[in-house]
């Protein structure tokens, strides 16, 4: 298994449960596991009972895990935050108003959210994976995190060519020197390119990683709509050059005892039956894998209804 492993899927489907369900079975397997949540419900604290913060902090009662959280929010201001104080070292006193006015204005912008959180979590691959033998991530609804896992590709050649208008600016600055002055070598050491190259790197690494050393998971529940959107969400990774490598059924309804003829037990029997033709759908019609049907609990997924979660999936630590 990759280092880095994502579990994706429509809102509500359950990628807390299960994502946390998996980094459970991995510390236990004694795989040194950090589970990582991006989204901004903040699920990972109500599954573990307790409560975590945007810095890795160790799991009460499972040897070798850990779990953190990042705030979307808190990830945006400080976003925000760093762009302005290095745009404010590279231009003039009297520019740096306008650049704080522009900024609190792209606050709320289209892109914004999802710029921040992608730095957010190719941050903590770069920074925060070294001790761990794997990183799972509980991934926002899978609409957003199509547009993050989009993002290196689409900014990676907008730098390309940012960077090909800034170096052609300083090259006719360059050649409008007169006379015998020499003209001003801009180009070497230019701070606007050298964070440029900084950010088309930074994407470049994320691109590689996710295609070469991730491995992507979607959860969806046995209902029309949520099969489609998982139908759509398995379309878009293709596009991107991302392989799914397996499905997760979860929220499956428990059948009934075959002496139960109650109006009840003629209503679960029904709801079962629609949702093995859901699955067997899935099974025919789609290529990634099925590789766990998890039925609902009558209590909620916590501590050993977690390990029990985690033995339904066929996914190796």
């Amino acid at each position: 298994m990759e280092q880095f492993v994502f579990f994706g899927g429509k809102g509500g489907v359950g990628k807390t449960t299960v994502s946390c369900a998996y980094a459970h079975r991995c510390a236990t397997d004694g795989v040194r596991t950090l589970v990582v949540s991006t989204d901004p419900a903040h699920s990972v604290s109500d599954v573990f009972d307790q409560q975590f913060a945007d810095e890795p902090r160790s799991v009460n009662g499972v040897e070798g895990l850990d779990a953190m959280e990042i705030d979307p929010e808190d990830e945006m201001q400080r976003h925000l935050d760093e762009i302005r104080e290095s745009l404010s070292e590279q231009v003039s006193a009297a520019m740096v108003s306008e650049i704080n006015r522009q900024l609190e204005m792209s606050h709320g912008t289209p892109g914004a959210y999802e710029s921040a959180l992608f730095d957010a979590f190719v941050d903590v691959m770069r920074e925060e994976s070294d001790p761990y033998d794997r990183v799972v991530f509980d991934t926002a609804p899978t609409g957003s995190t199509l547009r993050l896992l989009g993002l290196p590709d689409f900014l990676g050649d907008w730098i390309d060519r940012l960077l090909y208008k800034r170096k052609q600016s300083i090259d006719l600055f360059e050649k409008a020197a007169i006379g015998d002055m020499e003209p001003r070598r801009l180009l070497e050491g230019d701070p606007v390119i050298e964070r440029l190259q900084k950010r088309k790197e930074f994407f470049e690494y994320a691109g590689e990683t996710m295609r070469t050393d991730a491995a992507f998971f979607l959860v969806f529940n046995p209902d029309q709509l949520s099969v489609n959107e998982t139908a759509r969400a398995i379309e878009g990774f293709t596009d991107r050059d991302l392989r799914v490598r397996g499905l997760v059924a979860n929220k499956l309804t428990p059948s009934p005892d075959d002496d139960e003829t109650g109006r009840g037990a003629r209503y679960l029997r029904e709801k079962v039956e629609t949702e093995r033709d859901r699955l067997a759908q899935v099974r025919d019609g789609f290529e990634p894998p099925l590789v766990a049907e998890i039925e609902s609990r009558t209590t909620e997924v916590r501590g050993d209804v977690l390990a029990d979660v985690a033995d339904a999936l066929d996914v190796e630590p």
